[in-house]
């Protein structure tokens, strides 16, 4: 797939890069993944939250999509790494496909590696995006569940 640019939050980058530091430090087997995000990350179009259309997939959106192989669809939310929960379909923004969807717009098509080989996703609908909802990201403190990465304030990246 040829890279293209996405369109991040303001928020979001910030998060995304706490997340990438900690995690390249402790995470050496998703090095690549890793690395790949933080390129993303790099050629991303850094916006407003305020400016931000709808229709953009951003951290803590939930998105119904279709697989454009088997016909079948799902809706995921795009988590941080310690709110994922598989069987919820809270997928990690660390995850493969929590990064192949950020940043994307509804009608576009996600494609990404898979162990078992590329998956290709249609986003359908946006049923929640924060920033659309007025839902201001709200700065916390958090550990991670392996208790790898701590976070205290929001640091300008």
């Amino acid at each position: 797939m040829a890279a293209r640019g996405i369109i991040l939050t303001e928020h979001d980058v910030a998060e995304l890069h706490r997340l990438v530091q900690s995690r390249a430090a402790f995470y050496r087997h998703d090095l690549e993944h890793i690395e790949a995000l933080a390129g993303e990350l790099e050629r991303a179009d850094v916006v407003p939250a305020a400016t931000l259309a709808p229709d953009i997939v951003t951290m803590r959106s939930r998105v119904r999509v279709r697989d454009l192989e088997t016909g079948r669809g799902g809706i995921y939310t795009i988590v941080p790494p310690m709110d994922a929960d598989v069987a919820a379909r809270r997928v990690s923004v660390l995850a493969p496909m929590g990064t192949a969807f950020r940043g994307y717009r509804v009608g576009d098509v996600v494609e990404w590696r898979m162990p078992g080989g590329r998956r290709r996703l249609l986003v359908e609908d946006i049923l929640y995006q924060p920033e659309a909802a007025g839902d201001e990201p709200k700065e916390r403190s958090w550990r991670d569940t392996d208790g790898m990465c701590s976070v205290a304030e929001r640091r300008p990246w």
